[in-house]
């Protein structure tokens, strides 16, 4: 055997036993009250770009493509997955408190206003998840929106003395 054969009978035989690491994927669910959708918050126009830019990552409606299950794409789907939703669930919009809800939607302003969201790597392979410059520009303005709304409504409820 040349020596080619061997590296490439090693790195054949790498693949197929780390297959075997047990890799946990983040729950599915697909009934999520507490959902920023079913909050109201959100016109249709929104929602469709978030559930098509967002939700695999930040919500817990992921979708796992078929890569999802060969390590070690694996690996890095879970990681990253899991990640997004410390950072934000959009399954968990109503469990925020309005100071919480103020700062992920700040978040969700900034990150998508300059471009960093969604990730690069994520529309490589999602390639209908990159968002244009209109569609940027339409979950900035309903950011602003919502976070002023929320602000007002704080401001007129009344303040509890003890």
């Amino acid at each position: 055997m040349t020596r080619w054969q061997w590296v490439l009978g090693g790195t054949a035989i790498l693949l197929l036993a780390i297959q075997l690491v047990p890799n946990e994927l983040p729950a599915v669910e697909s009934n999520n009250p507490g959902d920023l959708i079913q909050s109201g918050v959100v016109g249709e126009d929104v929602a469709v770009l978030l559930k098509n830019a967002c939700y695999d990552c930040h919500s817990n409606e992921s979708k796992y493509p078929w890569y999802s299950n060969v390590a070690p794409a694996s690996w890095l789907v879970a990681k990253d997955v899991r990640e997004a939703r410390e950072e934000l669930n959009f399954s968990l919009w109503q469990d925020y408190d309005m100071m919480d809800q103020l700062g992920k939607l700040d978040d969700i302003y900034l990150e998508v206003d300059e471009g960093k969201m969604p990730l690069g790597i994520y529309t490589l392979m999602h390639p209908s998840a990159k968002l244009d410059e209109t569609q940027r520009k339409t979950i900035v303005e309903w950011a602003e929106a919502t976070m002023d709304v929320i602000a007002e409504e704080e401001e007129d409820e009344p303040v509890e003395i003890e």
